[in-house]
């Protein structure tokens, strides 16, 4: 039995579940996600806890079990508290402006990148060289950050770029003298 698609999800207080066939939807104070699940996979709701079940042991059906475990977790945490992913610009020159909805990026380019958000999404810029992606959708938020990052990846020799504030950039040594 999966470890991680045996365990229960709790439903905190102001989250609303429902279950039509094989589509959940999850409602909550900062929105509502909607995820259609394998039909094979049941889920069950006793006393505020979701349960996730499988009908075998075959290998596609333990392999969904935990995947729709961890799904329906992220979907009733999202509505609950959201995601954020935060990045770090690194380099001389390099910073970030909220321009409405939009992040202008000056990442080292002859002209400024504009970058717009996806559905769900908001963008805070708490200084120059931060800027925090927040949403409700885990994946969407993900895809966001790695988007941005994409503009500038970080470099090996002196670590310039758009990094995650929780990544470590693999420096590499630069050339050797004689």
């Amino acid at each position: 039995m999966s470890r991680i698609g045996k365990k229960p999800i709790v439903i905190p207080a102001g989250v609303e579940f429902k279950l039509e066939g094989n589509v959940a939807t999850v409602k909550g104070p900062k929105g509502t996600l909607t995820r259609e699940f394998n039909p094979d996979i049941t889920i069950t709701v006793e006393d505020n806890q979701l349960t996730v079940g499988r009908p075998s042991d075959h290998r596609t059906h333990r392999a969904l079990h935990g995947t729709t475990r961890s799904l329906l977790a992220n979907m009733v945490e999202g509505v609950s508290n959201g995601f954020t992913k935060t990045l770090e610009l690194v380099g001389v020159g390099y910073r970030a402006a909220k321009k409405g909805n939009n992040v202008v990026l000056n990442v080292g380019y002859s002209h400024p990148v504009e970058v717009e958000p996806l559905a769900g999404i908001e963008f805070d810029v708490p200084s120059q060289t931060q800027v925090i992606v927040k949403g409700i959708d885990k994946q969407v938020v993900g895809e966001m950050a790695a988007n941005i990052r994409a503009k500038r990846e970080p470099e090996p020799y002196k670590g310039k770029g758009i990094k995650y504030s929780d990544e470590v950039v693999r420096r590499k040594e630069g050339k050797t003298g004689k």
